[in-house]
């Protein structure tokens, strides 16, 4: 439980991130922000899938550049249902996921990896006897 309400915080830090760099994102408050990130999370785990899948053909002719279309709609599709969130234009449509996936792995790496706030695994500090 822990670990998703680590996720959350540090997907809406670097959405705060992305309306700071990303003309055309506006995100009004941090609360804003946490409903952003488990909106995103949500499309990305229900809708994503199911529109990678159909546009797969359209991928392969663009060697996988479309994936970034996709990732801008869902993006985008995830505004719509968080009030206080919101995406206009075509550049942070497509932009805005690419700074966001940026973000969030710098976050991640800085608080998980450097700072040791998550251990996985069945490691511990404690030496056994």
């Amino acid at each position: 439980m822990f670990g998703f309400f680590l996720t959350t915080v540090i997907s809406a830090l670097g959405l705060l991130i992305v309306d700071l760099v990303v003309p055309g994102v506006d995100i009004a408050t941090f609360p804003a922000a946490l409903l952003a990130a488990v909106a995103i999370g949500f499309v990305n785990g229900s809708v994503r899938p199911v529109l990678s899948v159909l546009s797969l053909p359209i991928n392969l002719l663009t060697l996988g550049l479309f994936s970034l279309v996709v990732n801008g709609v869902c993006f985008w599709l995830a505004s719509l249902f968080v009030p206080g969130f919101a995406v206009h234009g075509l550049l942070a449509i497509i932009v805005a996921p690419i700074v966001l996936s940026f973000a969030t792995t710098f976050l991640n790496q800085y608080f998980v990896s450097k700072k040791g706030i998550v251990q996985t695994g069945a490691q511990s500090d404690s030496p056994t006897a």
